[in-house]
């Protein structure tokens, strides 16, 4: 696969739109148990989270376990940024250092120069 702005951008929303659908569904249904929400909000979390299944299918990526890692670490990110927007968390030095660390692991992952069929 060759690495182009289009492709680059692709990867880049598909990682946001699946961390943003894992998640929103999952807070969905913990606010449900933890925070004695309405049943139905389990209901939309737990449909979110069967979408959420599905969308990583759509990245160009090829190869399923390096996907899942590198998902992984924007997952981190993303958690952060949720609940920073819906919980007012505020990270601390920590979460700060552990989140670049894990992103930086990502572009390691995504760009490293790679041989043959290996994406």
């Amino acid at each position: 696969m060759e690495w182009t702005w289009s492709v680059t951008l692709q990867v880049f929303l598909l990682f946001v739109l699946a961390g943003l659908a894992e998640i929103g569904g999952g807070w969905l249904v913990w606010e449900t148990i933890r925070g004695d929400k309405s049943w139905w909000w389990a209901l939309v979390g737990s449909a979110i989270l069967v979408v959420y299944g599905f969308i990583p299918t759509l990245q160009p990526l090829d190869d399923f376990g390096r996907l899942y890692a590198v998902y992984g670490g924007v997952f981190i990110a993303l958690s952060f940024s949720w609940v920073a927007i819906f919980e007012n968390f505020r990270p601390d030095l920590g979460d700060y250092i552990g989140s670049t660390i894990a992103l930086g692991g990502v572009l390691v992952i995504l760009f490293w120069p790679r041989n043959g069929d290996d994406t």
